[in-house]
């Protein structure tokens, strides 16, 4: 289940919850932008037990290889496909891993990983899973609107 909306200080969100457990989610706010071809944004996993944000992601507008368009071609292949469809940020600082599941349900695998590199590096992986139809084209419409930082 996705719910998309303002947070407490009306800034735009995106918050995606799991159907199986709505403990279970990720958010997408704070977006930013300093010119036309980039967008920065945070991300938030939230699982019992787990809190964890990347403050600093990045999305290129316009590029066909970032996150928008990775979800809009889930949401067309609403007909399922065979194994895992991975996508992750330039900086590998944000990844999800899609895997289509029997009932026509989507599991969206979203992991953040920042500071990779430095020691005392991290890693938060929660699941999320959504009917494969019009909640994933849902859910790829909002955050289209989000990075491009159009009302929805």
């Amino acid at each position: 289940m996705y719910f998309r909306g303002d947070d407490i200080d009306e800034r735009p969100s995106v918050i995606i919850r799991c159907q199986d457990n709505l403990s279970v989610g990720i958010s997408f706010r704070d977006r930013s932008s300093s010119d036309n071809h980039c967008v920065h944004y945070a991300v938030e996993v939230r699982a019992p037990g787990l809190s964890a944000r990347l403050d600093e992601a990045v999305a290129w507008i316009g590029n066909n290889g970032d996150l928008a368009p990775f979800l809009e071609r889930l949401a067309g292949n609403f007909t399922g496909w065979d194994g895992e469809q991975r996508w992750e940020t330039d900086a590998h600082d944000l990844a999800v891993s899609a895997v289509f599941r029997p009932g026509g349900y989507v599991g969206l695998t979203w992991t953040l990983r920042p500071w990779r590199r430095a020691a005392g590096g991290w890693s938060a992986s929660v699941t999320t899973h959504l009917e494969a139809g019009e909640q994933m084209a849902s859910f790829a419409a909002d955050i289209r609107h989000f990075l491009e930082g159009q009302a929805s």
